[in-house]
């Protein structure tokens, strides 16, 4: 099963190669569309160079630190919303504001106020935040009452109520808006990289390519950006398979 996944995976690449290596053809200018081979040698020059490997560990660490505080402080503000109804009336415009405004405004009016190397950080945090709140409270809000009511006949513990009954209930969709809220912090952050442009970033090493019109590297980039994506998804996933199951619904 495994092997016809692989070989499966493997003819879809190549198609798309083939595909990609015919356009550069067609269009015959490098300036538009290299060709895979000379975004390869790109890349291979990039991975020569300290400042690439620099790159790409400060951007993971950037994107990485917005995206678990985005996680953490949603959960805990799903909670609140689901136990106060104040808390949820007070933050409830904020949570709207931050779903309907596009990012790039929050990029540029946020370079106004924090240092190019924390924006990145900022910008993860704030497009995972409403992802998670939204998901906790829902599933918490979903919870059958029938079990909330048995732990009360029976005077469960509080703290083993949340663990035991409704951790079970919500896992399966933080789970889901975890993984996708990881794809929003990577895009959004290595976007707020290429606005802001901080020293040893991935989003600079985009923006310096660009300006100077090196399209192979603008290429390679992209496809590393792409693939690191696919890592840390593919990692997070991993890490989290464990929660999808026993869930008692």
């Amino acid at each position: 099963m495994k092997l016809s996944k692989i070989l499966k995976s493997t003819a879809i690449l190549l198609l798309w190669l083939v595909v990609w290596q015919l356009a550069a053809v067609l269009i015959n200018q490098e300036i538009l569309i290299p060709t895979p081979l000379a975004t390869f040698r790109a890349l291979l020059v990039m991975c020569r160079t300290g400042k690439f490997y620099m790159s790409v560990l400060l951007s993971l660490l950037r994107i990485i630190a917005g995206y678990t505080a985005g996680v953490a402080s949603g959960i805990i503000c799903g909670i609140l919303s689901y136990r106060f109804k104040t808390f949820k009336a007070v933050f409830s415009p904020i949570l709207q504001l931050v779903k309907a405004v596009p990012v790039a405004s929050f990029i540029i009016l946020a370079l106004v106020w924090l240092h190019a190397a924390t924006l990145p950080i900022f910008i993860s945090f704030l497009m995972v935040l409403p992802m998670i709140w939204t998901n906790v409270e829902t599933g918490l809000s979903g919870i059958d009452k029938k079990y909330l009511e048995m732990a009360e006949v029976y005077k469960i513990d509080k703290l083993k109520v949340f663990f035991q009954i409704k951790m079970p209930f919500i896992m399966p969709s933080l789970i889901s808006a975890s993984l996708t809220a990881l794809g929003f912090a990577w895009k959004s952050g290595i976007a707020a990289e290429v606005i802001c442009r901080p020293k040893n970033s991935l989003g600079n090493m985009l923006q310096e390519s660009k300006l100077y019109i090196e399209t192979p590297e603008v290429f390679a980039l992209t496809a590393v950006v792409a693939l690191l994506s696919m890592l840390l998804e593919l990692v997070i996933r991993r890490t989290l398979r464990r929660y999808t199951h026993d869930n008692p619904r």
